[in-house]
């Protein structure tokens, strides 16, 4: 299976999720951030909490989510909400492979992220029936208008889930950059777990 992580700058939690799932499964693996700057190295406080695993994942850089990451993943998890919706949004084609990483391993994700994704993807139908009938003649506001009662669907179902957003570590102390890893590392145990099932 390819497995796609994502983040913001791809320099702190998808390096760590890669390496760590690189290290314990013959998966293919790699990660991308949706803010990205191609070539930045990952984090010194990243480097330093994979070392305490014994994982060394120096070397590596930083590279923006692009088409052909996300055709060539079978999954595309994400480390937070706000990830998961610009992927959407950019990527509509991703939404049956796209989740949170840690949605993805809970056993609570029930009905609500069905009710989200359909939601997302009523966004996306109008957003194309827009573009059809008024071509790219219409501003960013009208667009928004246009829309305005889907995204506040979606925003109304955002509020119902749970809190499944890894936080960054970025710029904080190296503890936060451990509280971090211990976070993922948890959710890919279960992840494992599941995909070996």
């Amino acid at each position: 299976m390819n497995i796609l992580f994502v983040c913001t700058g791809n320099t702190c939690r998808s390096p760590m999720a890669e390496a760590i799932m690189k290290a314990r499964t013959n998966h293919h693996v790699r990660s991308a951030g949706i803010s990205a700057v191609d070539g930045i190295p990952t984090s010194e406080g990243t480097v330093k909490a994979l070392k305490s695993i014994d994982l060394d994942f120096e070397g590596q850089s930083s590279q923006r989510i692009n088409d052909q990451l996300v055709d060539w993943a079978d999954l595309i998890l994400t480390m937070t909400r706000q990830h998961k919706q610009v992927v959407a949004t950019q990527y509509s084609r991703a939404f049956e492979k796209l989740f949170t990483l840690k949605e993805y391993v809970s056993e609570d994700a029930d009905e609500k992220w069905q009710d989200l994704k359909q939601a997302y993807l009523n966004l996306e139908e109008k957003r194309m029936l827009v573009h059809e009938e008024h071509g790219h003649q219409q501003t960013e506001q009208q667009l928004r208008a246009f829309l305005r009662e889907e995204q506040d669907e979606i925003e109304r179902i955002e509020k119902e889930l749970p809190n499944y957003d890894i936080a960054d570590p970025l710029g904080m102390d190296q503890q936060a950059y451990q509280k971090t890893l211990t976070e993922i590392n948890d959710a890919l145990e279960t992840l494992i777990k599941k995909l070996s099932e």
